[in-house]
Protein backbone atom coordinates (compact mmCIF):
# COMPACT_ATOMS: atom_id res chain seq x y z
CA UNK A 1 0.00 0.00 0.00
CA UNK A 2 1.06 3.40 0.28
CA UNK A 3 3.44 5.96 -2.19
CA UNK A 4 4.31 2.14 -4.09
CA UNK A 5 0.88 1.11 -4.86
CA UNK A 6 0.02 4.71 -6.21
CA UNK A 7 2.59 5.54 -8.17
CA UNK A 8 4.13 7.90 -5.88
CA UNK A 9 7.00 6.07 -4.26
CA UNK A 10 10.39 8.09 -3.70
CA UNK A 11 13.61 6.38 -3.09
CA UNK A 12 12.75 7.06 0.55
CA UNK A 13 9.49 6.08 0.72
CA UNK A 14 8.37 3.00 3.23
CA UNK A 15 6.63 -0.16 2.32
CA UNK A 16 3.35 -0.08 3.43
CA UNK A 17 2.29 -3.98 3.62
CA UNK A 18 -1.37 -4.89 4.32
CA UNK A 19 -3.20 -8.18 4.94
CA UNK A 20 -5.87 -10.40 5.61
CA UNK A 21 -6.22 -13.71 7.29
CA UNK A 22 -8.64 -16.13 8.17
CA UNK A 23 -8.70 -17.48 11.64
CA UNK A 24 -9.13 -21.12 12.08
CA UNK A 25 -13.22 -21.69 12.85
CA UNK A 26 -12.78 -23.54 16.13
CA UNK A 27 -11.02 -20.67 17.49
CA UNK A 28 -14.22 -19.01 17.72
CA UNK A 29 -16.11 -21.10 20.07
CA UNK A 30 -13.83 -20.39 22.39
CA UNK A 31 -14.43 -17.48 25.38
CA UNK A 32 -11.12 -15.77 23.85
CA UNK A 33 -12.16 -14.51 20.32
CA UNK A 34 -9.15 -14.63 18.39
CA UNK A 35 -8.04 -11.25 17.05
CA UNK A 36 -9.77 -8.88 14.32
CA UNK A 37 -6.31 -7.30 13.27
CA UNK A 38 -2.87 -8.21 13.90
CA UNK A 39 0.35 -5.54 13.60
CA UNK A 40 3.73 -7.33 12.15
CA UNK A 41 5.79 -9.44 11.98
CA UNK A 42 7.51 -6.37 9.95
CA UNK A 43 7.79 -3.10 10.27
CA UNK A 44 4.77 -1.39 8.65
CA UNK A 45 2.57 -4.34 8.27
CA UNK A 46 -1.07 -4.49 9.46
CA UNK A 47 -3.40 -7.42 8.74
CA UNK A 48 -7.11 -7.71 9.35
CA UNK A 49 -9.24 -10.82 10.40
CA UNK A 50 -11.33 -11.75 6.91
CA UNK A 51 -14.37 -11.25 8.69
CA UNK A 52 -13.66 -7.69 10.10
CA UNK A 53 -12.12 -7.13 6.43
CA UNK A 54 -15.14 -7.94 5.18
CA UNK A 55 -17.26 -5.60 7.48
CA UNK A 56 -15.42 -2.77 6.89
CA UNK A 57 -14.97 -2.75 3.42
CA UNK A 58 -19.11 -3.28 3.35
CA UNK A 59 -19.51 -0.05 4.47
CA UNK A 60 -16.90 1.48 2.03
CA UNK A 61 -13.81 2.43 4.26
CA UNK A 62 -11.17 4.25 2.14
CA UNK A 63 -8.26 2.29 3.39
CA UNK A 64 -9.84 -1.42 3.42
CA UNK A 65 -11.17 -0.64 -0.28
CA UNK A 66 -7.89 0.39 -1.30
CA UNK A 67 -5.98 -2.22 -0.02
CA UNK A 68 -8.70 -4.67 -2.18
CA UNK A 69 -7.68 -3.14 -5.04
CA UNK A 70 -4.12 -2.21 -4.60
CA UNK A 71 -2.03 -3.32 -8.43
CA UNK A 72 0.82 -4.89 -6.20
CA UNK A 73 -0.07 -8.18 -4.19
CA UNK A 74 2.89 -10.12 -2.84
CA UNK A 75 0.98 -13.53 -1.82
CA UNK A 76 -2.33 -14.57 -2.37
CA UNK A 77 -3.76 -18.21 -1.42
CA UNK A 78 -6.76 -19.71 -2.86
CA UNK A 79 -9.40 -17.54 -0.11
CA UNK A 80 -7.57 -14.36 -0.77
CA UNK A 81 -7.75 -15.21 -4.77
CA UNK A 82 -11.51 -15.53 -3.82
CA UNK A 83 -11.88 -12.25 -1.98
CA UNK A 84 -10.05 -10.05 -4.62
CA UNK A 85 -12.41 -11.95 -7.21
CA UNK A 86 -14.76 -10.28 -4.79
CA UNK A 87 -14.33 -6.70 -4.57
CA UNK A 88 -16.91 -5.25 -6.91
CA UNK A 89 -19.14 -7.01 -4.89
CA UNK A 90 -17.94 -4.41 -1.71
CA UNK A 91 -18.50 -1.24 -3.65
CA UNK A 92 -21.57 0.85 -4.07
CA UNK A 93 -22.37 4.48 -3.39
CA UNK A 94 -21.96 4.61 -0.02
CA UNK A 95 -18.12 5.28 -1.01
CA UNK A 96 -19.21 9.19 -1.65
CA UNK A 97 -20.11 9.62 1.56
CA UNK A 98 -17.02 7.68 3.17
CA UNK A 99 -14.30 9.07 1.42
CA UNK A 100 -15.74 12.70 1.06
CA UNK A 101 -16.02 12.55 5.09
CA UNK A 102 -12.68 10.87 5.67
CA UNK A 103 -11.32 13.92 3.23
CA UNK A 104 -13.06 16.58 4.93
CA UNK A 105 -12.33 15.38 8.25
CA UNK A 106 -8.34 15.91 7.34
CA UNK A 107 -8.74 18.87 5.04
CA UNK A 108 -9.57 20.80 8.53
CA UNK A 109 -6.50 19.16 10.27
CA UNK A 110 -4.49 20.53 7.29
CA UNK A 111 -6.38 24.11 7.41
CA UNK A 112 -5.44 23.78 11.26
CA UNK A 113 -1.66 23.24 10.55
CA UNK A 114 -1.80 26.46 8.73
CA UNK A 115 -3.25 27.91 10.93
CA UNK A 116 -0.78 27.62 13.83
CA UNK A 117 2.28 26.81 11.65
CA UNK A 118 2.02 28.67 8.13
CA UNK A 119 1.78 25.36 6.00
CA UNK A 120 0.39 22.09 5.74
CA UNK A 121 2.30 18.91 6.65
CA UNK A 122 2.97 18.26 2.87
CA UNK A 123 2.80 14.59 3.05
CA UNK A 124 -0.78 14.77 4.17
CA UNK A 125 -1.79 17.11 1.57
CA UNK A 126 -0.93 14.81 -0.98
CA UNK A 127 -2.61 11.92 -0.15
CA UNK A 128 -5.83 14.24 0.43
CA UNK A 129 -5.32 15.10 -2.65
CA UNK A 130 -4.84 11.41 -4.21
CA UNK A 131 -7.79 10.54 -2.45
CA UNK A 132 -10.15 12.55 -3.83
CA UNK A 133 -9.06 11.80 -6.86
CA UNK A 134 -9.19 7.74 -6.45
CA UNK A 135 -13.34 8.63 -5.40
CA UNK A 136 -14.17 11.35 -8.21
CA UNK A 137 -13.04 8.47 -10.63
CA UNK A 138 -14.64 5.51 -8.69
CA UNK A 139 -17.76 7.82 -8.88
CA UNK A 140 -17.33 8.23 -12.77
CA UNK A 141 -16.42 4.67 -13.53
CA UNK A 142 -17.56 2.24 -10.75
CA UNK A 143 -13.97 1.30 -10.42
CA UNK A 144 -11.33 2.20 -7.88
CA UNK A 145 -8.06 2.94 -9.36
CA UNK A 146 -5.23 3.37 -7.38
CA UNK A 147 -2.32 4.40 -9.16
CA UNK A 148 -1.79 7.96 -10.15
CA UNK A 149 1.40 8.30 -11.65
CA UNK A 150 -0.25 10.38 -14.55
CA UNK A 151 -0.44 13.32 -11.78
CA UNK A 152 3.06 12.05 -10.48
CA UNK A 153 5.16 15.55 -10.22
CA UNK A 154 2.27 17.64 -9.60
CA UNK A 155 1.49 15.12 -6.59
CA UNK A 156 4.91 15.25 -5.75
CA UNK A 157 5.10 18.90 -5.31
CA UNK A 158 2.94 19.52 -2.97
CA UNK A 159 4.44 16.84 -0.74
CA UNK A 160 7.47 18.91 -0.95
CA UNK A 161 5.89 21.95 -0.04
CA UNK A 162 6.34 23.52 -3.38
CA UNK A 163 2.88 24.19 -4.67
CA UNK A 164 1.22 27.19 -2.80
CA UNK A 165 -1.37 26.39 -0.38
CA UNK A 166 -4.25 28.61 -1.95
CA UNK A 167 -3.39 26.73 -4.85
CA UNK A 168 -3.66 23.53 -3.20
CA UNK A 169 -6.70 24.57 -1.43
CA UNK A 170 -8.47 25.30 -4.77
CA UNK A 171 -7.44 21.77 -6.19
CA UNK A 172 -8.96 19.74 -3.21
CA UNK A 173 -12.59 22.03 -3.49
CA UNK A 174 -12.29 21.38 -7.17
CA UNK A 175 -11.81 17.28 -6.50
CA UNK A 176 -14.82 17.87 -3.79
CA UNK A 177 -16.91 19.40 -5.96
CA UNK A 178 -16.49 16.62 -9.05
CA UNK A 179 -16.89 13.65 -6.66
CA UNK A 180 -20.28 15.32 -5.67
CA UNK A 181 -20.76 15.72 -9.05
CA UNK A 182 -19.96 11.95 -10.05
CA UNK A 183 -22.23 11.02 -7.29
CA UNK A 184 -25.33 12.34 -8.74
CA UNK A 185 -24.86 10.03 -11.93
CA UNK A 186 -22.49 7.20 -11.02
CA UNK A 187 -23.42 4.04 -11.87
CA UNK A 188 -21.95 2.28 -8.32
CA UNK A 189 -24.69 0.09 -7.11
CA UNK A 190 -26.79 1.64 -4.16
CA UNK A 191 -25.94 -0.93 -1.50
CA UNK A 192 -22.96 -3.53 -1.86
CA UNK A 193 -23.57 -6.93 -2.34
CA UNK A 194 -24.14 -8.17 1.63
CA UNK A 195 -25.70 -11.45 0.56
CA UNK A 196 -22.58 -12.39 -1.67
CA UNK A 197 -20.08 -11.58 0.85
CA UNK A 198 -21.70 -13.23 3.81
CA UNK A 199 -21.72 -16.52 1.19
CA UNK A 200 -18.35 -16.52 0.72
CA UNK A 201 -17.30 -15.65 4.40
CA UNK A 202 -19.84 -18.38 5.64
CA UNK A 203 -18.01 -20.94 3.11
CA UNK A 204 -14.77 -19.76 4.51
CA UNK A 205 -15.42 -20.56 8.11
CA UNK A 206 -17.39 -24.17 7.25
CA UNK A 207 -14.13 -25.11 4.99
CA UNK A 208 -11.99 -24.38 7.98
CA UNK A 209 -14.60 -26.09 10.38
CA UNK A 210 -13.94 -28.76 8.43
CA UNK A 211 -10.22 -29.27 8.29
CA UNK A 212 -9.51 -29.11 12.28
CA UNK A 213 -10.39 -31.77 14.67
CA UNK A 214 -13.28 -30.87 17.65
CA UNK A 215 -10.73 -29.74 19.81
CA UNK A 216 -9.52 -26.56 17.34
CA UNK A 217 -5.90 -26.59 16.96
CA UNK A 218 -3.30 -27.65 19.84
CA UNK A 219 -2.97 -24.93 22.38
CA UNK A 220 -5.72 -22.85 20.90
CA UNK A 221 -3.29 -21.46 18.69
CA UNK A 222 -4.06 -20.62 14.99
CA UNK A 223 -3.45 -23.13 12.84
CA UNK A 224 -0.63 -22.50 10.08
CA UNK A 225 -1.88 -22.58 6.36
Amino acid sequence: MGSRAFGLATDGSDTDRRGVFAAPTPLFWRLDKPPTHVEGPAEEQFSWELERFCVLALRANPNILECLHSPLVEHADATGRALLELRGAFLSRHAHRTFVGYADGQRRKLEADVRRHGAPRGKHAMHLVRLLMSCRDLLRTGELRLDVSAHRERLLAVKHGELPWPEVESWMRRLRAEADDAAARTPLPPEPDTARVEDFLLAVRRASAAAEPPGGPPGGQPARR
